[in-house]
């Protein structure tokens, strides 16, 4: 299993963070109580559902906090896997950023108001595990996306990772699907359900892959599809988009289309790219 602690300065971008990993298929509970990290992880592990899960810790639990140190040196000592990210940025990026949300700073109050009390005194409380800290990030200088890439970058071995595309079929007499990112309608190829041994069977069958794929038009289709998946797919990555919908649609959603549904969606996965395929009208 794999674990991820996102702590650091408030204002510094953790949220973010945490959604960024969310949206490559970690477990995220944020605002964790460190005396709670270890119990979760013991009960994760038991469960054997969850295989990838990231903590977020702040002050915003207030004296709990200070025991977070303690809860890495459990983890560690017990041979977790388990990886400690600090979030930090500059003290008038902060100030700007909570002027901009009009959020408070959690210590705000407890500073008489003072905002620059309040950083400084969190920049206190948060010394011990910034020094045990597995990874730093200062976000000053990043954008959203720019902080989304930063921290995929840590936890990822390949950046393609970072986003799942979702490849399906659908009929149109059925409706367009309304999540489609990119949707190719594949009717002008000759259509399966008219030939009686192939009517009742589906693109799952090698008959009708066979069938539909020997038709020159469609391999020409293929290939020429092929060149465009492979140049848009990075540069929706480099904008940080965390899932692609491709839908393929023929008249009923049982043979053209799934036959390239399938046939995108293995391809993809043979060159790296997390992707599933969803055959919408196959039962209808």
């Amino acid at each position: 299993m794999e674990f991820i602690i996102i702590t650091g300065m408030s204002g510094a971008g953790k949220s973010a963070a945490i959604n960024a990993l969310e949206d490559i298929g970690f477990f995220c509970v944020d605002n964790m109580p460190p005396q709670l990290i270890e119990k979760f992880v013991q009960i994760s592990e038991n469960s054997g559902d969850i295989r990838k899960i990231a903590f977020g810790c702040d002050v915003r639990s207030g004296e709990l906090f200070s025991h977070l140190k303690d809860a890495v040196f459990a983890l560690k000592q017990a041979s977790v896997k388990c990886k400690t990210l600090f979030m930090t940025s500059a003290d008038e990026v902060i100030k700007r950023r909570y002027k901009e949300t009009r959020r408070k700073h959690p210590l705000y109050d407890a500073n008489g108001g003072d905002i620059d009390a309040a950083i400084r005194a969190e920049r206190e409380l948060l010394m011990p595990i910034c020094e045990i800290a597995d990874y730093t990030l200062d976000t000053a200088q990043l954008s959203t996306a720019g902080l989304k890439e930063a921290v995929l970058d840590l936890v990822m071995d390949k950046i393609s990772d970072s986003m799942l595309v979702k490849v399906m079929s659908f009929g149109f007499k059925h409706g367009v699907p309304s999540d489609a990112d990119l949707v190719f309608d594949v009717r002008f190829l000759a259509n399966p359900f008219y030939v009686s041994e192939l009517k009742n069977k589906t693109g799952l069958d090698k008959q009708v892959r066979d069938f539909v794929m020997g038709n020159a038009d469609a391999v020409r289709f293929r290939d020429k599809l092929d060149d465009l998946i492979d140049f848009l797919l990075p540069r929706y990555v480099a904008e940080g988009k965390s899932q692609l919908v491709i839908a393929f649609g023929c008249t009923g959603g049982k043979h053209r289309s799934v036959t390239f549904a399938e046939q995108l969606s293995a391809r993809l996965e043979s060159t790296g790219f997390r992707a599933n395929v969803f055959h919408r009208d196959l039962g209808v």
